[in-house]
């Protein structure tokens, strides 16, 4: 079954494809969320979320221990991470190296790539805009940068989400 890789800007879309991605899919589906409610607005995001999905698919919360989270998955269900963006986020407010970071992301995807059922991850791009002024957000966009490469690497398809849509990311050779 296909990993499918969902990468695009904040309210692009991307987790409402991911809900509808993973709605196709006839057994159990387990979203790992990891988003943390540390203020109105997230709380108020996560409540959206939660509406959005079909109430019996399962929960896993995960702003940290990714690994553990998606190794808890059984195997028959399909995988919905939501996102990639907060974890990173989570990992390096931790106080996690980059390099830790970077590598608990590829041996993330490579563990989805492996899964018999299908699998969808949802992060945002933030590396299209102006270079941030300070070291931690420059730091923050690299390593989500790498993070982004290596979960599309591993891939089987990837879309860049706009207005709601997908635009096919191909892998271009020489």
């Amino acid at each position: 079954m296909p990993y499918t890789f969902l990468v695009g800007g904040a309210r692009s879309g991307k987790s409402t494809l991911a809900v509808r991605l993973a709605s196709a899919f006839e057994g159990p589906v387990v979203v790992v969320a990891t988003a943390e409610p540390r203020d109105d607005d997230m709380a108020e995001r996560i409540r959206a979320h939660r509406a959005s999905r079909p109430s019996e698919w399962e929960v896993l919360e995960a702003p940290l221990g990714l690994l553990g989270a998606i190794e808890a998955v059984r195997d028959d269900a399909s995988v919905v991470l939501d996102c990639l963006t907060l974890w990173v986020s989570n990992a390096l407010e931790d106080g996690s190296a980059d390099e830790d970071v970077e590598g608990e992301a590829g041996k993330v995807a490579s563990t989805l790539a492996s899964r018999t059922e299908p699998s969808i991850v949802v992060s945002n791009e933030v590396g299209l805009g102006i270079v941030p002024a300070n070291a931690l957000a420059r730091r923050y966009r690299d390593v989500l940068g790498r993070v982004n490469a290596s979960f599309a690497a591993e891939a089987d398809r990837s879309f860049l989400v706009v207005a709601g849509r997908g635009l096919p990311l191909e892998e271009v050779t020489p």
